[in-house]
């Protein structure tokens, strides 16, 4: 692997324009690719295997011609204090408003008016009434009229002091990251100055980590309408691609200068940081790669999606880092290295020539990483005692756990979407913003009549029920649908026993009278989802830490320092959903991240935090250890290893984890809730894995353990293949063709590093 990369990280350098002209071209055709696109039109969300979503199923073949994909909005009206909506005027200016909307956009499908008969949407106090609105489109192909048109509507009752509010899908838009996203970018700028003292340098890994997540994000663009990739797709793609874009870059080009500091010519010097640092970020970039690609066994097509989307993305980080860099290396020249070591290396070689010395290259320095692994050297216990407790401490509030997906009722208070979800749980309780939607099928069913009427009067009966509709049959009179209100809020735990009460009567039913009962509706759909996401959490886990601890065992050729990475990766992860607990759930310092509604976590969090955070937490256990073990491989005490880790990586692996907690901090600002709260835990994690567990609890491990930590039984030794991730075999070869040379540079070199 170390020779591979070494031959490609020196034709990169040597072939620099053809390189850079490849990457560029990709970019312009991924750029094209996405700007004549068609926009993606919908974010449809299915859960197979679920009773929800057989339902929803039975709906599209039973009711043909009733697209489910069409956007939606509630139009609420509250009459002025001590009215009611039903007055004759303020009735009249409700019905004109529903001409209006009628009137407004071809795209409608249907206006409900609230005081029709039939469907009367008036709540019992006479205060409050509601005009449903469909359309025949998305969301996201309704035109910037029909949005307008919804917008306007009930402008003039505002004026006449009714309180008009409008719910529901139709004024979704592309979630807004904000500014802060820009800041998280210019921090890992600032970052990068300060960790190399050279502006070309920190803007080295800026540029190509951009590059790769511009070709990245475009061609999702490009096929999101034909691969119905959602709009969090392209988002969490572009987080995750940053993130790991700009490390990839920055640890390569921290080896290649100091191969440059060891004396060496600058495209032998980036060869070797390609072979050597390079083998580290495949093997990183391969356990993301694992951890996001693993979501495929919740079946769950968005999450899928989303998952392969993003490992998509990390993999041309990798190829970025492996090609681009040692290209733009080669266009960089001496400004790579600051102008103070510039100097300093200048003086060195005119005090060597003048004194006939051989200029060999720095000599080891102490930094704040070596002094920092002699600190946890000495007090192993203190340190490991101190995180192991620390995050188990925050870790506390993951036991109070309550998951759901976002609703309107997540919303900031301040919007007009809360607010008509608050006004329709005033005026007509709180779980009509969350009704049930019984299908039910009678192809095996002989008294049809008698079994509806039997099914709603059983339902009624319920503790947990407000209001049962009558059942509306198909034209064919082979299934009927009806809505259940229940009577708590839909994220409830008494609504979440009513879905499965209902299921439980239509296992009886099934029994006895041949007919079928499901649940679904979006309340159904989130319980199903939650259940889903809970049952596939454990074996998930087990695929991912299991397929990533055989992976670095072949890269530390060892069984004890794997799993160490894997149990202070748990232990991070649990810390991390404490702290989201904390934030968005119970609202501490909810207000510092602006979450103004505190509610349940959404049932992606876990899951998608296992796999993102495994991923990003094993790039720092690769980067960090691989030295470790260089070292050590290379004949140094295993105390002397641990101290050469982090004299090379210490100061490294600290930028790159600040670099990624800025860019996932950066999604904090967004305007969408799920990206919120995944920019938090992604960021919260890092912080807690980078700095608490592979600074601290990992040298404090290694130290106690000592030789035993690199111990792997010979039989398991000789099984598993050899990657060469040190660079051991390179240096070999490199050491032995310099030596056939006879003289010259290379023979002169220092060879640690």
């Amino acid at each position: 692997m170390a020779t591979f990369l070494y031959s490609i990280g020196r034709f990169a350098f040597r072939r620099r324009r053809l390189v850079a002209l490849v990457w560029v071209a990709l970019l312009a055709i991924a750029g094209v690719g996405a700007a004549t696109a068609s926009t993606a039109t919908s974010n449809s969300f299915s859960i197979p295997g679920t009773e929800a979503q057989r339902a929803f199923d039975l709906l599209e073949e039973r009711y043909p011609g009733q697209s489910a994909d069409g956007a939606s909005a509630r139009v609420v009206f509250k009459a002025p204090e001590g009215e009611k909506i039903t007055a004759p005027e303020n009735a009249a200016e409700v019905s004109g408003i529903v001409k209006e909307l009628q009137d407004g956009s071809d795209q409608i499908a249907s206006v409900a008016d609230p005081f029709d008969k039939k469907a009367p949407a008036v709540s019992r106090d006479g205060t409050t009434a509601y005009i449903s609105v469909t359309y025949d489109v998305s969301s996201f192909e309704l035109t910037e009229e029909t949005r307008d048109s919804l917008k306007n509507a009930g402008n003039d009752a505002r004026e006449g002091g009714m309180t008009v509010e409008i719910g529901g899908d139709a004024l979704m838009v592309m979630p807004e990251t904000g500014i802060t996203e820009v800041i998280g970018v210019v921090v890992a700028g600032i970052v990068l100055v300060i960790t190399f003292g050279s502006l070309v340098a920190a803007g080295l890994p800026l540029i190509t980590a951009l590059i790769g997540v511009g070709i990245g994000v475009s061609a999702i663009t490009a096929l999101a309408s034909v691969m119905d990739l959602g709009s969090t797709t392209a988002t969490l793609a572009m987080m995750i691609g940053l993130a790991v874009g700009i490390d990839y870059a920055l640890f390569i080009v921290s080896r290649y200068r100091a191969e440059l500091a060891e004396g060496r010519e600058r495209e032998e010097a980036a060869g070797r940081a390609v072979g050597t640092a390079g083998s580290a970020v495949v093997f990183a970039g391969l356990t993301v790669v694992i951890a996001l690609a693993g979501l495929t066994v919740v079946n769950i097509p968005i999450l899928t999606k989303m998952g392969l989307a993003a490992a998509g993305t990390v993999v041309l980080a990798v190829l970025v880092a492996i090609t681009l860099i040692p290209a733009f290396l080669g266009f960089a020249g001496e400004r790579i290295v600051s102008r103070k070591d510039r100097k300093a290396r200048k003086a060195a070689a005119e005090q060597a020539a003048a004194t006939g010395e051989v200029l060999v290259g720095d000599a080891p320095r102490d930094n704040g990483g070596t002094r920092w692994s002699r600190f946890v050297q000495r007090r192993p216990v203190m340190v490991l005692l101190a995180g192991v407790i620390g995050l188990g401490v925050i870790a506390i509030p993951a036991a109070s756990l309550e998951m759901g997906l976002p609703d309107d009722g997540a919303q900031p208070t301040s919007t007009s979407p809360r607010k008509a979800y608050d006004l329709l749980s005033d005026g007509f309780g709180p779980g009509f913003n969350g009704p049930l939607v019984g299908v039910v099928d009678l192809k095996n069913s002989d008294d049809q009549d008698a079994v509806l009427q039997r099914i709603t009067g059983e339902i009624q009966k319920n503790d947990h029920v407000a209001i049962v509709t009558p059942p509306a049959p198909n034209e064919a009179g082979d299934t009927a649908t009806f809505q259940v209100i229940p009577k708590d809020r839909p994220n409830s735990t008494e609504t979440e026993t009513l879905v499965h009460d209902i299921r439980d009567l239509g296992d009886t039913l099934k029994s006895e009278d041949g007919a079928e009962v499901y649940v679904t509706g979006a309340t159904a759909m989130n319980i199903d989802f939650s259940e889903k996401m809970n049952d596939a959490l454990l074996p998930y886990l087990a695929l991912v830490v299991g397929l990533a601890f055989l992976l670095l065992m072949v890269v530390f050729r060892s069984i004890l320092v794997p799993l160490k990475a894997a149990l202070g990766f748990l232990l991070s992860v649990v810390a991390a959903l404490g702290a989201v607990v904390a934030v968005f759930q119970w609202g501490w310092l909810g207000g510092l991240f602006g979450v103004e509604q505190p509610g349940p976590i959404m049932s992606v969090m876990p899951i998608l935090m296992v796999g993102v955070v495994f991923g990003l937490a094993m790039d720092y256990e690769v980067f960090l250890v691989t030295r470790m073990r260089e070292a050590y491989v290379h004949g140094e005490s295993p105390s002397e290893a641990i101290t050469t880790g982090f004299r090379h990586g210490a100061r490294v692996v600290t930028a790159a984890a600040v670099i990624m907690i800025a860019v996932f901090a950066g999604f904090i600002g967004s305007s969408e809730q799920m990206i919120k709260m995944i920019g938090f835990g992604l960021a919260i994690a890092v912080f807690f894995d980078a700095f608490v567990v592979r600074m601290a609890i990992v040298p404090a491990v290694l130290a106690l353990l000592g030789k035993r930590a690199w111990w792997l039984p010979r039989w398991l030794d000789r099984a598993l293949p050899d990657f060469d991730v040190e660079g051991d075999k390179l240096r070999k070869k490199l050491d032995g063709d310099a030596a056939e040379g006879g003289s010259g540079k290379e023979e002169r070199e220092t060879v640690s590093v």
